[in-house]
């Protein structure tokens, strides 16, 4: 009876102090970003939800549309969003001048993919829901592709969308 009543407590004390150590993980709560509509292109920028309430968007506020298509698992895609989001002066002018969209889905808008559905793409949308097609990239197999190096050549593109637009409206 004596040995049972000590295998008794023995259990409880053991169990009672795992019970009271504070957990190392408990303590170091890992940081969760909250994914946002941005996905890593500018998290102080507005995006559009939808292509369509991005389309609204750009005809309601005379403003250029800039349509980001990527995919979260591409190594192209990924190097792009980083060059985009370090770019103080391409921050700056999308958060200004522009209604901004980032799918990583293709949409059914056939014109939104000219020249094939890769990946990353940027194209430009004027108010008048027209797809820029004459704003392109340094790249004669795919137009509207950009590689980090490319910014400079981006923030140009986007500096054309803009006054294109003042010029012919």
């Amino acid at each position: 009876m004596i040995k049972g009543l000590l295998s008794a407590l023995l259990v409880l004390a053991a169990v009672s102090t795992s019970l009271g150590k504070p957990d190392k993980q408990a303590g170091k709560k890992e940081k969760r970003v909250p994914q946002t509509l941005s996905r890593g292109w500018g998290d102080e920028l507005i995006w559009a939800q939808t292509y369509e309430e991005a389309l609204f968007k750009s005809k309601t506020s005379n403003k250029p549309l800039m349509v980001i298509l990527h995919l979260e698992d591409c190594p192209h895609s990924s190097a792009l969003k980083q060059a985009f989001a370090n770019s103080k002066e391409l921050q700056k002018l999308a958060d200004e001048d522009f209604i901004l969209l980032n799918l990583v889905y293709e949409t059914t808008d056939k014109h939104l993919s000219p020249d094939g559905q890769y990946v990353p793409r940027i194209l430009f949308v004027d108010p008048t829901l027209t797809v820029r097609a004459d704003i392109t990239g340094r790249y004669s197999n795919r137009l509207y592709a950009y590689e980090p190096s490319d910014i400079s050549l981006l923030i140009s593109n986007m500096q054309k969308a803009k006054t294109v637009l003042k010029s012919e409206l």
